[in-house]
């Protein structure tokens, strides 16, 4: 009762610093904003947005998909520096699946590795982790990855939430330099 009661206190108090955009993505993290500001001791939120899963007519549903996913993450990493709590904040986006590299009959790809992951925040070094894979270098079809998404993972796990990453992903992955040293 008494959480509940803070959030809707919060709630009521929380102003944003900037416009969200009108997406179920944008309202998805200006409510997280909303209970970031309630000053609840949450560790981690999880929102999504659903549709990319084209195995057709990709390239406009990705468009619009990821003018979403930057239009919602800009503004909500914005509005929470803005209220002091950029230094607490890490966005991290990922998805399920990759993709394939070559386009099916249908104007789309089917499923394939390398899936993508980006990290976003005040505390998150700028730049890439690993090289681009190679468009032409396939395997079976598949993209080569660089990185092991579990690297990431587990980097998240260590430096972020200060929880040992080798119980949680069942073994031992080198952590990547993309979260700055706190």
């Amino acid at each position: 009762i008494t959480a509940s009661e803070r959030i809707e206190s919060a709630g009521m108090q929380y102003k944003p610093s900037t416009a969200y955009p009108d997406s179920g993505l944008g309202q998805k993290l200006q409510t997280v904003a909303k209970l970031v500001n309630s000053d609840l001791t949450t560790p981690v939120y999880y929102v999504r947005i659903d549709g990319f899963d084209t195995h057709s007519q990709q390239a406009g549903a990705h468009q619009g998909l990821l003018r979403q996913v930057s239009d919602a993450v800009t503004n909500f990493l914005n509005d929470m520096v803005a209220h002091g709590h950029g230094d607490q904040i890490l966005c991290m986006c990922f998805s399920e699946f990759g993709r394939r590299v070559n386009e099916n009959a249908s104007e789309g790809t089917d499923h394939g590795t390398a899936g993508p992951i980006f990290l976003a925040g005040t505390q998150v070094h700028a730049g890439l982790v690993g090289k681009h894979p190679s468009l032409s270098d396939l395997k079976d079809g598949d993209l080569q990855h660089h990185t092991d998404f579990r690297q990431v993972y587990g980097t998240v796990l260590e430096k972020w939430l200060r929880c040992d990453s080798k119980s949680i992903l069942g073994g031992d992955y080198a952590i990547v330099d993309a979260i700055k040293a706190s």
